[in-house]
């Protein structure tokens, strides 16, 4: 008795996903008996299961995360929509596959790291490359890339990133050096990645960042392009928990 094509489809979508050629697959469910193609198709699926799942878990090891956060639980009260967006869209990263920016700025503890460091998760689990950096942990990383002769390597790594989270960035000021490195990270990126910043500085303030205020507006000019601002106003969450405790 041959095959179902419900069990032909199962065995053709996991195979395929299992790198198994097109030859191999026509080949098995046609002679098959039901119960052996089934048996057949729980391996598939059981092996495409446990690819995925390695996938994932290497894409969060790269990404690098301080400490991974994920939306469950996640306070929203503090976030205010630009126009055009809210949580559904930003949960199904429509951003990241029309390739558009994201400035999460606001007041400090609002959640602004924890959302971007949750929009990396979920980046990941999807099969997406995602990268997590602070500002000047990236420009410590650049500079010893260039040290070493290897920039070029770098940036191409860091490139690869579908999804590319500069946080903290005005938390410190930079210096000209570090504000060139971190430029050409936002000029490489320029329609080709989606990046997020988190920020505690309006626009109007990032000239004391980059040192520079020209270079700020070149920086800006390519975020706000293809870019969404979201922000962030309220008590900070830290201390609102504190005072609870306290109390």
């Amino acid at each position: 008795m041959a095959a179902s094509e419900e069990l032909a489809r199962r065995v053709a979508g996991a195979g395929r996903s299992c790198s198994l050629t097109t030859a191999v697959l026509e080949g098995w469910p046609g002679p098959g008996a039901p119960r052996r193609v089934e048996c057949l198709a729980g391996h598939l699926e059981a092996e495409r299961s446990g690819r995925e799942a390695s996938r994932r878990a290497a894409l969060l090891r790269r990404c690098a995360l301080p400490a991974p956060k994920t939306f469950d639980g996640y306070d929203w009260s503090a976030v205010s929509w630009p126009e055009g967006m809210g949580r559904e869209s930003l949960l199904a990263l429509d951003f990241v596959e029309r390739r558009e920016d994201l400035v999460l700025m606001g007041d400090v503890a609002t959640g602004k790291t924890h959302m971007a460091s949750a929009l990396c998760t979920l980046a990941c689990e999807r099969g997406l490359e995602a990268r997590f950096f602070t500002a000047s942990s990236l420009v410590m990383r650049l500079r010893r890339a260039r040290d070493d002769g290897r920039l070029d390597r770098e940036a191409a790594l860091i490139g690869k990133a579908r999804l590319l989270v500069i946080d903290e960035l005005g938390f410190l000021s930079l210096d000209a050096d570090g504000a060139r490195l971190l430029f050409q990270v936002f000029a490489d990126a320029y329609e080709r990645q989606s990046v997020v910043i988190t920020a505690n500085l309006e626009f109007s303030r990032w000239g004391s960042v980059f040192g520079d205020d020209r270079m700020a507006a070149a920086v800006i000019d390519r975020i706000v392009h293809h870019r969404r601002l979201v922000q962030f106003r309220g008590e900070s969450y830290r201390v609102r928990h504190a005072l609870m405790q306290e109390g």
